[in-house]
């Protein structure tokens, strides 16, 4: 490991919006601040937002600085990105952004039923080694587990310059009717306004650099539905 590295992992234990569990602490166990968060450290009952795979927390910090009236927790495995926002919203002291140092499954270990009001996916890993990935953060494995801690019909977005983790997303949205509130295949082309499209992450500027069309879905998480996936006969 870098020295680099090294000194970034040894300033973020000194800071308050960061935190890394060790591995026996949340697998298979609930971490300390599981259904708390608001109160025990946000210390106020704003709505949540989380961010998996954040990154270097550019879009946790950004919507934290844009949205002051509500919660943002960032999560990556990855302490020296997670250094870049966490210092940054320390800086700016931005008081409404956290961040954890974890893999996104242990995440029912993080939160509890109904704490978490919605689910940013920002540019995650496509895993296009087969069509229909486990791994991919919107299976239905995910789905289902962020069903477990989202409130009823909490929303999700996913951001992506990949078609095919686009197209696999919304055919799960519509074999399994989750209620679609945005659909596009070139977001800065759209006419769609919103608030939060102008936040853009350091690959994502690479990308439209690029000319690569980002692809935008916003869709609703009923507690009701376990979601499925589609049959194989549904294989294009």
């Amino acid at each position: 490991m870098g020295k680099g590295k090294i000194s970034k992992f040894k300033e973020m234990e000194m800071f308050p919006n960061v935190f890394q569990p060790p591995f026996q602490e949340v697998f298979g166990k609930d971490f300390r601040l599981k259904g708390k968060w608001g109160r025990d450290h946000f210390r106020n009952g704003h709505p949540i937002t989380l961010e998996l795979g954040c990154g270097k927390g550019e879009y946790s910090v950004g919507l934290a600085r844009m949205f002051p009236a509500r919660n943002f927790i960032g999560i990556d495995i990855k302490g020296a990105r997670i250094w870049t926002g966490a210092r940054q919203a320390q800086e700016e002291r931005i008081p409404n952004v956290t961040f954890i140092r974890t893999r996104i499954e242990f995440i029912n270990s993080f939160f509890g039923k109904d704490e978490i009001d919605e689910i940013w996916l920002t540019f995650p890993d496509p895993q296009l080694k087969k069509r229909r990935n486990k791994k991919r953060l919107t299976a239905p494995h995910f789905l289902n587990s962020y069903r477990e801690f989202l409130k009823d019909r909490g929303l999700l977005h996913l951001k992506t310059d990949n078609p095919v983790l686009y197209h696999y997303t919304l055919e799960l949205v519509e074999m399994n009717s989750l209620p679609l509130r945005a659909a596009t295949a070139d977001l800065y082309g759209s006419e769609k306004p919103a608030a939060g499209f102008g936040i853009q992450t350091y690959y994502e500027k690479q990308f439209i650099e690029k000319g690569l069309p980002i692809h935008y879905l916003e869709f609703e998480l009923p507690a009701d539905i376990t979601i499925g996936e589609p049959e194989p006969e549904a294989e294009k």
